[in-house]
């Protein structure tokens, strides 16, 4: 449905209604052959078997009641942490607010 998305944009950008997309879709969809279809079905099972693994995850941290934070690093790198870090010190400039 992503890649559709975009193409149907493209052709009709004056369209914004959502379920007009949906419907085109699930058109286009309805008329592809099982062949068409397969590296979709493939990427959607792919994703699948990660969402039930993170969902595995996220419910034996529910169940032990630890956080993500504690478990392991989040995904935004330390740099970007410690460059917020920076921000809020203060870099030399005053607020022009007081």
């Amino acid at each position: 449905m992503e890649e559709f998305r975009e193409q149907y944009k493209k052709d009709h950008p004056k369209n914004k209604s959502v379920a007009a997309v949906g419907k085109a879709g699930g058109e286009k969809w309805k008329s592809m052959s099982e062949a068409d279809k397969a590296p979709y079905v493939a990427k959607a099972e792919k994703r699948k078997v990660e969402y039930e693994k993170d969902m595995k995850n996220y419910n034996r941290r529910q169940a032990e009641g630890t956080k993500p934070e504690e478990e392991e690093e989040s995904e935004k790198s330390m740099s970007e942490v410690n460059d917020e870090d920076d921000d809020e010190e203060g870099s030399g400039e005053e607020d022009d607010d007081e």
